[in-house]
């Protein structure tokens, strides 16, 4: 019996993340929309920290054969952990598989507060990105800072759930 109600509370829980899903990325869009640096202050955050981080999607994974797949829903996570500095983002970028841009999160430099996070989800009817896919956020801080950037991905096979995370890797 428990089996079962935890099943059940398993399908509610991703029937309500894939039917908010766009909500998600409209609410993150919209309070970075007012984070966006105007040309006027672009001065003030030149900063002297800049990296590319490299953070895999697995939007897909095989199961059992190349032609059996399992859909998941994956989550990227920016989270600023300086508890005193800004966090610059100037681009957050969704490859496929095959390495073309599917979309751009960031159009103009945006910001995060100390300590805050922001985060984009790929739903899980999202096929375009594949097993391969991929995002690159470019960075910068005025002063030594250590973000994090993760994905969280998780979906299910028959009764069985499962999630699993990845790490961005620094490459600029």
């Amino acid at each position: 019996m428990q089996l079962i109600l935890r099943i059940l509370i398993f399908i509610f829980f991703i029937s309500a993340i894939s039917c908010v899903e766009k909500n998600l990325n409209t609410e993150a869009n919209q309070m970075l929309n007012n984070r966006q640096i105007s040309e006027q202050t672009t001065d003030l955050a030149q900063g002297d920290i800049n990296q590319t981080i490299y953070v895999p999607i697995y939007s897909e994974i095989y199961n059992r054969t190349k032609e059996s797949r399992v859909l998941l829903t994956a989550t990227l996570s920016i989270r600023n952990t300086s508890e005193t500095d800004t966090l610059f983002i100037s681009r957050v970028a969704y490859f496929n598989t095959e390495g073309t841009l599917v979309r751009q999160y960031v159009e103009q430099s945006i910001y995060l507060k100390p300590m805050e996070t922001v985060d984009y989800v790929i739903a899980e009817k999202d096929e375009v990105g594949g097993a391969g896919a991929n995002f690159l956020i470019d960075w910068y801080a005025n002063k030594p800072i250590k973000p994090l950037f993760q994905a969280v991905m998780m979906g299910a096979v028959s009764n069985q759930a499962f999630s699993f995370t990845t790490e961005g890797l620094n490459v600029k």
